[in-house]
């Protein structure tokens, strides 16, 4: 009878500590937009990383979050909806841009204020949006126009047209060996 009483408070501890976790998590992702936030649409060229949940962020704090991504059957871009904490006051022309946290890190979209004295409403338009910067492209389109060679050999011979550097200098300045003076009988 004693081992079944420890039993069961080992698995009650176990499943308060699971909620416990699972109360903290929710707490520390939650947009901090809460119940009363406000819905505007900015439209994406590209939104590579970003899904329903994601972050965005004004100097790097959490104001609200992605609530939906769609894409526009008028103009063919992303049309992403985000909920927006009102007490950030936000100037209504400020700009979005889609950025990483680091070079593994995830994407989130960052708000950029503009200098309107109105704030923005619900359902209002971001006009002025970046979207996501492809890496692994700009990654291979470096090394791609970077003029590297397919081997790592003897690059001298290949920037001046010959194996020998000193037969080079002796085409550029005659026949007599470069260095040498010339002296009259």
């Amino acid at each position: 009878m004693r081992n079944h009483l420890f039993e069961a408070l080992v698995g009650l501890v176990v499943v308060l500590l699971a909620a416990w976790l699972v109360f903290t998590f929710v707490g520390r992702t939650a947009s901090g937009a809460g119940s009363n936030a406000i819905e505007v649409t900015a439209y994406f060229p590209d939104v590579g990383g970003i899904s329903v949940g994601t972050d965005v962020r004004v100097a790097g704090l959490s104001i609200g979050e992605v609530t939906d991504v769609a894409l526009n059957p008028e103009d063919f871009q992303a049309e992403v909806r985000m909920a927006i904490d009102p007490s950030a006051n936000l100037p209504n022309d400020s700009s979005a841009a889609i950025t990483s946290e680091g070079l593994l890190g995830g994407s989130y979209i960052a708000l950029l204020p503009g200098a309107s004295p109105d704030p923005f409403a619900q359902d209002d338009v971001i006009l002025d949006t970046q979207g996501a910067i492809d890496m692994t492209g700009l990654i291979g389109s470096m090394i791609n126009d970077s003029g590297g060679s397919d081997s790592m050999g003897d690059t001298m011979s290949e920037d001046f047209g010959s194996d020998d550097f000193g037969d080079t200098m002796s085409d550029d300045f005659g026949d007599e060996e470069f260095g040498a003076e010339e002296t009259s009988p």
